[in-house]
């Protein structure tokens, strides 16, 4: 009997996964279990997605739901990968513990490149392996090389078409075949959860505007001071356009003096916020209250929010985060990208639809993701080197840094600082290395 272990950190991964579901997009089993995970810094605190408002309506679709972080406890799942000579014993452990017996298991995760996708990958070694995505990161390249033992394993990456028009880089270097959910299963499932429990809290009638926090400074991006300057900015930025009922959906860990900063705020300049104090989709608050302005920084649910809801988004502050990104590898860079280029500005007084994917648009994500990863996708230069050839210096300046495109001998970079980093490692390689400075005294002489 096939055993399908699907793997979900969050109530819309597993919404994710219920679609996929729906839409037959899964291979047969015989059994399917539903592995839940809370990776926060401190998860005895925090609610696991499958206690999480209307998780019931999903739990059906699975035969059986185990978690995660008591099958590995006291260990931190977000931490632990199991060593290699332990893996055998691993698997025998949870094979034990959940009642697989000697079946063969198929795997379903998200979030490949990191604990605990990447520890399920390595127990079961046998496994095929196919990656849903619930976010804009899938549009981005692989963050890490991935061991060849796993990454060839991978057969698709299933994702909703957040950004209809572009095809995802993640995972593409090892085959991995993308595939849509479809949108009415997707949609069919936010229905679901939308209908199920008490309503959030939020202001009669509906309408206004819904500010969307990420708690960007947990990440090491923003400082707690400057995030909460970004909501104030979301605040004034609404309420400019004429919004006098304002909600507020912060991070469920955010600091709550954020929120009555906000308040505070929004009094002085005459609108009401509500603050949801309850950890809810936001997707869900959308169906619900029905707001006329989404606003945020770079947050999935700004695409959810237009793509499948028609409704009206604005982004700010995502010129700063792309000069704070850190390394330029860090994989929120494409998700930062597309909310900047795609998404109108909320301090530029702009709010309306996702801008179409063009062809411009296309080469740009395929440009910064070969910067990101230039040895695992190689096959993208070409792109970036046109692409940038061609593009204004301003453009340039604001989605990739001089010294990166030095270093990768790309249009833009300083072709003269290029020659001398490479000369200064050449030289530095015939220091360390006896047998290049003999073979160079041979072709000297």
């Amino acid at each position: 009997m096939t055993v399908q272990l699907l793997y979900a950190s969050s109530l819309y991964g597993a919404a994710t996964l219920a679609a996929a579901l729906d839409a037959g997009l899964l291979p047969a089993a015989g059994r399917r279990v539903l592995l839940v995970a809370d990776n926060s810094a401190v998860p005895e605190a925090a609610l696991p997605p499958d206690r999480m408002p209307g998780f019931e309506r999903l739990r059906g679709r699975f035969d059986e739901v185990r978690s995660w972080n008591e099958a590995v406890a006291p260990l931190h799942p977000a931490g632990w990968t199991p060593r290699p000579d332990d893996v055998p014993l691993w698997e025998r452990y949870l094979r034990l513990l959940w009642g697989l017996g000697a079946g063969h298991v198929e795997l379903v995760v998200e979030s490949l490149q990191v604990a605990p996708a990447l520890a399920l990958a390595q127990v079961f070694q046998d496994a095929p392996l196919d990656v849903y995505a619930d976010g804009l990161m899938t549009y981005g390249p692989t963050r890490v090389r991935l061991d060849p033992l796993v990454g060839e394993r991978v057969r698709r990456v299933l994702h909703p078409d957040l950004v209809p028009g572009l095809r995802p880089l993640l995972l593409a270097e090892y085959g991995a075949e993308p595939v849509v959910v479809p949108d009415g299963a997707f949609t069919g499932v936010l229905d679901e959860l939308a209908a199920s429990g008490e309503p959030p809290e939020v202001p009669e009638g509906g309408g206004g505007a819904l500010l969307l926090g990420q708690y960007l400074a947990a990440l090491d991006i923003l400082s707690p001071a400057e995030e909460e300057e970004l909501h104030v900015r979301m605040v004034r930025g609404a309420v400019a356009l004429g919004h006098r009922r304002l909600v507020f959906k912060p991070h469920p860990v955010a600091p709550p003096s954020w929120s009555r900063t906000l308040e505070r705020e929004a009094r002085e300049r005459g609108a009401e916020l509500t603050v949801l104090e309850r950890p809810v989709l936001a997707e869900v608050v959308f169906r619900r209250a029905r707001p006329d302005l989404v606003a945020g920084c770079f947050s999935t649910a700004l695409f959810t929010a237009a793509r499948f809801h028609g409704i009206p988004v604005a982004r700010t502050g995502t010129g700063m985060l792309l000069e704070r990104l850190t390394p330029y590898e860090n994989g929120n860079r494409v998700p930062v990208t597309l909310a900047d280029v795609l998404l109108p500005d909320l301090d530029a007084g702009a709010a309306g639809p996702v801008r179409r994917v063009d062809a411009e648009v296309e080469a740009l994500v395929g440009a910064v993701g070969y910067a990101m990863r230039p040895r695992v996708r190689p096959d993208l230069r070409p792109v970036a080197e046109r692409h940038l050839a061609g593009a204004d210096p301003a453009h340039v300046a604001r989605y990739f840094r001089r010294r990166r495109l030095t270093a990768l001998g790309l249009p833009g970079g300083l072709a003269a600082s290029g020659n001398r980093t490479a000369r200064a490692l050449a030289r530095r390689a015939l220091r360390r290395s006896p047998r290049l400075r003999a073979l160079g005294r041979r072709l000297a002489s």
